[in-house]
């Protein structure tokens, strides 16, 4: 049976998953290390493959900054299946947003722990969540390392893959308010998903994931 990997999103770990049910599956929870600071994503990605010993034929399941990672992944093993949440799989589906921040990184004077502790101001595009939720999401955050939320912050805008490998899924939801799903083709869109669907609409996700892994 192939192995799946599970790689979270920017500012979160794989706690992420924890509303995800993969009983059958040999699964394991990608870690983020210690990039250096020339890394780009693709870089990174071949450093999580040796790190992980990610093979050919795995299964890799990504969800937002996870997801641009596991197409970096599938660009140099043969994959099973990659499986985005959340996500995009090329440069032109990525928000405008993208191209003002790499004119204007207004972000880059800030110091990476000061990241750490904006959760009040990235909850707002994440969706509604209960106390008990919320709590996590800063949690996740509080503890990504400073210099990991700053490198990724710059190599996710520095991102201009236009290359979707073969065996790529992705899955949306259409009140995502970081990746519209009006800009990303061909995704099994999620009516009411956020961009932390992946944790809240738990249920739905995985009935999509067992359809797609059994196919």
């Amino acid at each position: 049976m192939s192995k799946i990997y599970l790689i979270p999103g920017l500012g979160a770990d794989t706690r992420v998953y924890n509303n995800i049910d993969l009983n059958g599956y040999e699964v394991i929870c990608v870690d983020w290390i210690e990039p250096h600071k020339t890394d780009t994503l693709a870089t990174y990605a071949q450093k999580l493959i040796y790190h992980y010993n990610i093979v050919p034929k795995s299964i890799v399941i990504g969800n937002s900054l996870g997801g641009m990672i596991a197409i970096e992944i599938a660009k140099r093993i043969p994959i099973e299946k990659v499986i985005l949440i959340s996500s995009i799989k090329i440069i032109d589906e990525a928000p405008r947003y993208f191209s003002l921040l790499r004119m204007i990184p207004f972000y880059k004077p800030i110091p990476g722990k000061v990241f750490n502790s904006m959760g009040y101001l990235i909850k707002p595009f994440f969706g509604q969540m209960n106390e008990a939720d919320t709590w996590l999401f800063k949690d996740m955050l509080k503890n990504t390392s400073p210099a990991f939320l700053k490198w990724a912050m710059d190599a996710v805008l520095k991102w201009d893959n236009k290359v979707i490998p073969p065996n790529v899924t992705i899955v949306t939801g259409d009140k995502d308010l970081v990746f519209s799903y009006k800009k990303i083709k061909g995704a099994t869109v999620v009516k009411g998903g956020t961009h932390i669907m992946v944790f809240e609409k738990a249920k739905e996700i995985n009935k999509i994931l067992k359809r797609i892994l059994t196919k």
